[in-house]
């Protein structure tokens, strides 16, 4: 009979378990927030990461509106002509470039890089231009882009264009 009254005797089980259940709801509002806190973080290193490398596409139009970078200027073999100014060490853009629809990089994103003349071949196969009379001159690019907490982009680019 004593064993039956101990059966029935369920004060403060209740309690008991109510608290277990707050510690396991507590741990897991503890890894949902440690879990959200990482996907912040890594949600904005991708966006300066996108930043940055669009800061380097940005330079990549840059030079296209720049033909004094890959023009008969420039074509000595191993000898860089560094943009937005031809200075060691590169000093950022932060102003509106001039295409169609104006870029403007924020003060939080920049891009230099250099133009450098390769060689000189004759025209591409299906080019449309002569072997004889046209020549192809090899250039390679290197644009960097550059957003805040350090975070840099490199893209490197071969073109050519076409002259004599």
């Amino acid at each position: 009979m004593n064993q039956k009254l101990q059966l029935e005797n369920d004060n403060g089980s209740v309690t008991v378990l109510a608290v277990v259940l707050l510690m396991l709801l507590t741990l897991l509002g503890m890894a949902a927030l440690s879990t959200s806190s990482i996907e912040t973080q890594i949600a904005g290193n991708e966006m300066r990461s996108k930043l940055a490398f669009y800061a380097a596409e940005s330079a990549t139009a840059y030079v296209a509106w720049k033909p004094d970078l890959y023009g008969p200027d420039n074509i000595t073999p191993g000898t860089a002509h560094y943009f937005p100014n031809n200075a060691v060490p590169y000093v950022g853009i932060t102003a509106a470039l001039p295409t169609a629809q104006p870029i403007n990089a924020t003060a939080t994103q920049s891009f230099n890089g250099e133009v450098e003349y390769a060689s000189s071949s004759s025209p591409p196969r299906g080019s449309g231009y002569s072997a004889g009379t046209f020549r192809a001159h090899q250039y390679k690019m290197i644009c960097n882009g550059y957003s805040s907490n350090n975070t840099v982009k490199d893209i490197m680019v071969g073109f050519y264009r076409i002259g004599f």
